[in-house]
């Protein structure tokens, strides 16, 4: 069964985002009312208290992101006010010895904590609001990605970690724009249809009949029902936690409805490895017809924003997955495949990445807001517009079904416990 608890009047207005750090210990929340709270678990009562909280932007805040612990504690903050700062915490008595260009936030929930937080670096090279930030996996060191409504993303590496006040704009690309990897057969985009959930076409033919399909259509925002407010996109990033393949990314930004997975390189320029495509506006290419045919207008279907995107731990599996939401209430939970006999030592971006729609769910029946893995990346949680966290989980078989579902009002909605979705062939 599933255990729930619940937290009264988190914040003064709507909660934005939630993290839990390394340990699960404790998680950070923050809120269109500017603030961040650190809450910490009291392991011998289970209950949840506020250990610390602060005004920490001018603006609305979207996410925050805990580094590994090896690094410290350390949070990172997203805002509309086009920000990302770097927090710190630090005991009380460390405070009183704070380095130049910092600023501490000295707010403290019910007096019995001695730690306090310190603003330690202000990232402002965003030219739009910053709507997602993420610490990368430890091993690549002490770097975070961020995302913004300029549809640019930008990977920032620290350069001295004793203090954390130096951050490095290592990379800066425009996503919509972001170029194929160069090498022949390195490119794949994947298309999923209600009858046809995957199919993949290989190096030049792929981007060739891909750019034709897009001149062929009418601009996105010209669509009826569809406008270009930053209200009806959705931007998101999400790290590839495996060491073996490099650091590779999966970032979704605009209306466009589909994310791109792009490889990061010291060497080179980042290109994008595959394409996430699950409108039906690719069937021509799943079935092969790559002859000129023109979509009308009238079978060009809109596009529905990804709001979220979730890499999977592989914890030994040869594929990856990667799950995504999006504000038509969808679901899916994609397989990708690298390539094969890829050799990462030469910085050599691999031959062909693949993939297919191993799932996807619509029964929130409204925008979904997170989905997000558990550490071993066997079972998926999915919040959305409706209320309700839903789980889902794969069975012997590797068919993913619901596994359950909570919420803060009980309804006689169907609520699938993990007896009741036994997971089997």
């Amino acid at each position: 069964m599933i255990q729930t608890g619940l937290i009264q009047n988190v914040h003064d207005d709507l909660l934005t985002d939630v993290s839990y750090d390394f340990y699960g210990l404790n998680f950070a929340t923050c809120s269109l009312d500017q603030k961040i709270k650190v809450w910490s678990l009291d392991e011998s009562t289970g209950t949840w208290s506020v250990e610390d909280e602060w005004k920490a932007h001018d603006a609305a805040i979207s996410k925050v992101s805990w580094a590994h612990p090896e690094f410290g504690t350390i949070l990172a903050s997203a805002s509309f006010d086009r920000t990302v700062k770097i927090w710190e915490q630090t005991t009380s008595a460390a405070t009183t010895e704070l380095q130049p260009n910092t600023s501490s936030a000295p707010q403290q929930a019910g007096g019995g904590s001695s730690s306090r937080w310190s603003e330690r670096a202000a990232l402002v090279d965003a030219r739009g609001t910053v709507r997602a930030v993420e610490f990368a996996p430890h091993h690549f060191g002490l770097k975070l990605a961020t995302i913004s409504t300029d549809n640019h993303l930008r990977i920032y590496e620290c350069l001295e970690q004793s203090s954390l006040t130096t951050w490095q704009l290592s990379e800066e690309v425009d996503v919509t724009s972001l170029p194929i990897a160069s090498r022949p057969s390195s490119h794949s985009v994947a298309f999923g249809t209600p009858t046809h959930t995957s199919a993949t076409l290989d190096g030049a033919s792929a981007s060739l009949v891909a750019q034709a399909l897009q001149q062929s259509q009418p601009p996105l925002q010209t669509r009826g029902g569809l406008g270009n407010r930053e209200a009806d996109g959705g931007w998101c990033i999400s790290w590839c936690k495996e060491r073996y393949w490099g650091e590779v990314i999966a970032a979704g930004c605009g209306i466009s409805g589909t994310i791109k997975v792009i490889q990061i390189s010291p060497s080179r320029r980042p290109t994008t490895l595959l394409t996430l495509d699950p409108s039906p506006a690719g069937k021509l290419l799943a079935e092969g017809n790559t002859g000129g045919a023109v979509l009308s207008e009238s079978d060009t279907p809109t596009p529905y924003a990804v709001t979220t995107v979730a890499w999977a731990p592989s914890c030994g599996r040869s594929y990856h997955l990667i799950a995504t939401g999006s504000r038509d209430g969808h679901v899916r939970i994609w397989k990708v495949k690298p390539a094969e006999d890829s050799d990462v030592e030469d910085d050599s971006v691999g031959s062909k990445w693949t993939a297919s729609i191993a799932a996807d769910f619509d029964n929130h029946k409204s925008a979904v807001g997170r989905v997000e893995w558990n550490i071993t990346g066997t079972i998926l949680s999915s919040a959305g517009n409706d209320g309700r966290v839903r789980l889902w989980k794969a069975t012997i078989g590797g068919v993913w079904r619901p596994a359950g579902s909570i919420g803060v009002e009980q309804t006689e909605e169907e609520d699938a416990s993990m007896d009741e979705n036994p997971v089997a062939d």
